[in-house]
């Protein structure tokens, strides 16, 4: 029986390199409001397709502080998010971009590069020194936009260099 692969992980060391963050026109950025848990669940159902509970993701496992969970707007509905918090590390300085996600309809529009940019700007506005992630091998155009932001990947496994090696060479 096959084990599943274990995920990729990535790795920004430095982060008073941002660019300047810039909302793309047309959309406005906000943080998670009381009763935003629905508008996460859709709009990550519809970006990972398959349902993953508010609950179970976010708010059972960390503190929420509604700063830390970013909104990307058309009007009224998020249409990208991304959240981030402190690793459970020791070093507060080292936190974790979790549950990236823009909806299909929207993507190829730099919303997902604006989302991260975003919320790695509020990660250093909070303390944060360096940033890490966790992705899957077939999510290549996440991949694109962390390695634009200067995520570099951390092999942790025997599996990895072989699969990011595949990774790069398709990117």
């Amino acid at each position: 029986m096959n084990q599943p692969l274990s995920k990729l992980v990535m790795k920004k060391d430095i982060l008073s390199d941002l660019p300047a963050f810039l909302c793309p026109t047309g959309y406005l950025i906000r943080h998670f409001e009381p009763d935003d848990e629905r508008n996460w669940e859709e709009l990550i159902r519809h970006s990972f397709t398959r349902e993953v509970k508010f609950a179970d993701k976010i708010s059972d496992h960390v503190p929420l502080y509604s700063d830390r969970l970013l909104f990307i707007c058309r009007g009224n509905q998020p249409v990208a998010t991304a959240t981030a918090w402190e690793l459970d590390s020791g070093d507060p300085k080292s936190w974790y971009v979790h549950m990236v996600g823009v909806l299909p309809e929207y993507s190829g529009k730099g919303l997902g590069y604006a989302v991260s940019l975003a919320i790695l700007h509020k990660i250093r506005e909070s303390g944060g020194a360096a940033a890490s992630l966790e992705t899957d091998d077939f999510r290549l155009p996440a991949i694109r936009i962390y390695l634009k932001l200067g995520f570099q990947p951390v092999y942790l496994d025997d599996s990895h260099p072989g699969r990011w090696d595949r990774i790069l060479q398709r990117l």
